[in-house]
């Protein structure tokens, strides 16, 4: 989303670097190259000049002026002013002291609003809660449909009393009258907060009808479905790729319906991302949650000071970590690293859960965006097909359990089983076992503490992590007598000793480096090679 507003900053900052003092000529131009980058990226007007402002007032002031490097206190700066015009805190969701909290979502139609609330609804599940979705949008064509399949793939019930508008006709009348009436959405509402309290569900998200241009009849229905059930959050949805208008989008709800968070949505686009850094701002209404994907599970929790770093091509490992710990399980951890300190092999069976694993976190190409330095990379990433990994599973899916456990015993009979049975060639699954070979090797080898294959071993480190003390060479003994015997087995030693650069023996020399050897207990027919 924002890989076009990192270039342009990344470019401005690289200019500086280097630089033992700025002058006010160089922050004049990166304060306009930064303006520059953030006007391309779609920001609205008076959030750019802000933001301008801000960033050159510090830059010519103390902080900078006495940095030991500059460039640096300057990209600090940055920083913390995109976290500032992000919303600076993230604000957890307001839930009510007696269940159920009701959470209201509108927005715009094809913002993603039904999609949101089923991808709320399992966020809220996965935390150990019993969300309730509500079809309050009666009027888009199979609006209550998509709710209730959108509800389905994340295992969480729906209240849809009424069918709504399922003949694929809009709001008005085959002459142009009015807007036809496919049950009260109000009412949906009221009946589904009283179903969930019999039912003892403690958490309900209403999803409300949108349009495709904001209108009085829109806010008045929203305004009284909110006045209605008396919402704990009222969550506004907007589409991080819409730009200038997102922030007229927003102006026009807050005075609607005065939410209380926005969830940006579709930030997995290639558009210039605007919206997400002009409508905390303007409107002084946090960003809460971001949707980053069509799936179910790619939904997380805003984080401003992450969402900075990201923009920054700084990273954002917090998220990453997150995500690893809700995805790796810690039995299967644990049986791992004892594994790997008992030196055992590494089998395809083991590899198989470290895949399932990744594949619960997520998008492969989104995980390793969130590493530091990535955009510079984005060529190679955009180049990564993920459907190899399936290729590898399918191929270690065709082993038999004993193979999985014993891959030298993989013959030439069994590799053309495997590779029927997963559909690619011989050579690919000769290229996964030869690479699987030598990721055993490496592990062996860093569990023994001699570094990676044609590396050098890790210092201190035994076959467990045991340190082990360094051999200390033996001095001159104090004693008299035993000192000049020393001196004598040295001497002895240094006789006999090959000069520098043979490795023959004695009497070898750089012009006879064979002088050194004795012919009768060479090879038959040695001897005539070198001439003896």
């Amino acid at each position: 989303m924002f890989s076009s507003l990192s270039d342009r900053l990344a470019a401005t900052f690289k200019n500086l670097r280097g630089k033992g003092r700025l002058s006010e000529s160089d922050v004049n131009k990166t304060v306009r190259d930064i303006r520059m980058a953030l006007l391309e990226a779609d920001v609205a007007l008076p959030v750019v000049k802000d933001f301008t402002h801000a960033v050159r007032e510090r830059a010519m002031g103390a902080e900078v002026s006495q940095a030991l490097n500059p460039a640096q206190q300057v990209i600090k700066i940055v920083n913390e002013e995109l976290i500032d015009i992000l919303g600076q805190h993230t604000r957890p969701l307001r839930l009510a002291k007696t269940a159920p909290t009701v959470i209201m979502v509108a927005g715009l139609q094809g913002s993603g609003k039904t999609t949101l609330a089923g991808k709320l609804g399992k966020w809220f599940k996965d935390q150990g809660d019993t969300p309730l979705l509500i079809a309050a949008d009666l009027q888009r064509p199979n609006a209550v449909t998509q709710l209730q399949v959108v509800g389905e793939r994340a295992g969480v019930p729906v209240f849809a009393p009424e069918r709504g508008n399922v003949g694929g006709h809009d709001a008005v009348g085959p002459t142009g009258e009015g807007t036809r009436s496919f049950g009260d959405p109000v009412e949906v509402a009221e009946d589904g907060i009283q179903y969930a309290i019999s039912k003892l569900y403690n958490v309900v998200i209403v999803d409300t009808a949108g349009r495709l241009a904001i209108d009085e009849t829109l806010m008045q229905q929203a305004a009284d479905i909110r006045d209605a059930i008396e919402p704990d959050e009222t969550l506004f949805v907007i589409d991080a790729m819409i730009g200038q208008a997102a922030v007229e989008t927003a102006q026009a709800f807050q005075e609607g319906i005065d939410f209380s968070g926005v969830v940006l949505t579709k930030l997995d686009g290639d558009a210039r991302g605007g919206a997400a850094l002009s409508v905390a701002k303007v409107t002084g209404r946090p960003i809460m949650f971001a949707s980053t994907g069509e799936g179910v599970k790619d939904f997380e929790i805003f984080h401003p000071d992450r969402m900075a770093s990201r923009i920054l091509d700084m990273g954002d490992m917090l998220t990453l970590i997150e995500q690893a710990e809700r995805a790796f399980d810690r039995d299967q951890a644990a049986e791992m690293e004892r594994k790997f300190l008992a030196a055992e092999d590494f089998t395809f069976d083991d590899f198989l859960q470290q895949m399932a694993a990744i594949k619960k976190m997520g998008s492969l190409k989104s995980m390793l965006r969130m590493m530091p330095g990535m955009n510079e990379m984005r060529a190679q990433l955009d180049a990564l097909d993920e459907r190899e990994f399936d290729r590898i599973e399918a191929m270690i899916r065709s082993m038999t359990p004993f193979e999985r456990n014993h891959p030298k015993q993989i013959n030439g009979s069994r590799r053309q089983r495997i590779a029927t049975g997963s559909g690619v060639q011989v050579g690919d699954v000769n290229e996964l076992l030869k690479r699987f070979g030598e990721a055993q090797k490496m592990m062996k080898q860093l569990a023994r503490g001699g570094g990676i294959p044609g590396m050098p071993g890790m210092p201190g480190m035994g076959k467990r992590g045991r340190q082990q003390a360094p051999q200390r060479r033996k001095g001159k003994s104090g004693n008299p007598a035993k000192r000049a015997e020393q001196e004598r087995a040295a001497a002895a030693a240094a006789t006999n000793r090959p000069p520098a650069g043979s490795a023959f023996g004695a009497g070898a020399t750089p012009s006879d480096p064979y002088a050194g050897l004795d012919p009768s207990k060479l090879p038959k027919g040695f001897d005539k090679f070198l001439g003896k």
